[in-house]
């Protein structure tokens, strides 16, 4: 089983086998490509040249293989691998815990303990951090509600 890979049953409801594949389509990659310069890399995934190369130099990266001019080629397993990456982000994970989730990554698999607790805390982060947007779209709600009713008593005062 591969990094970007989770058994079925795992989690109640699994049926996915690759759980990047989950949330908005990827964009499309070109039929039977697995080599891309790092501007298909950035124009791919959104990230830029200088991103890309700063998570190659901190660790979040693994090696990534050069062409015998010295260009990084990136692979597909690359470009999953950084689809991982920018969900870790969006859960507001810390940079070190990906890069230390990375070194885990490669360290192999009696490294799965500490990984799935990295990820236990994460989604515990990420489960608070939906409860305090829930509150605070909540208290939206109210404030929208109220100023709809003060429109209201407004227009009818007026007719």
């Amino acid at each position: 089983m591969t990094v970007m890979q989770t058994a079925a049953g795992t989690r109640p409801n699994a049926t996915r086998t690759d759980l990047c594949s989950a949330g908005p389509p990827r964009p499309p990659r070109p039929d039977g490509q697995d080599r891309y310069t790092i501007s298909e890399v950035a124009a791919l995934t959104g990230l830029s040249a200088h991103t890309l190369r700063w998570y190659e130099r901190i660790g979040l990266m693994s090696h990534i293989d050069r062409s015998h001019t010295g260009q990084r080629r990136y692979t597909n397993a690359d470009l999953d691998w950084l689809d991982l990456v920018g969900k870790l982000r969006l859960t507001g994970m810390p940079v070190a815990d990906m890069v230390r989730y990375a070194e885990l990554v490669r360290a192999g698999e009696s490294t799965y303990g500490q990984r799935r607790a990295l990820l236990e805390s994460t989604r515990g982060d990420v489960l608070r951090r939906i409860t305090e947007l829930r509150d605070t779209l909540a208290v939206l709600d109210l404030k929208i509600d109220f100023y709809g009713d003060l429109e209201r008593v407004r227009d009818q005062e007026v007719t």
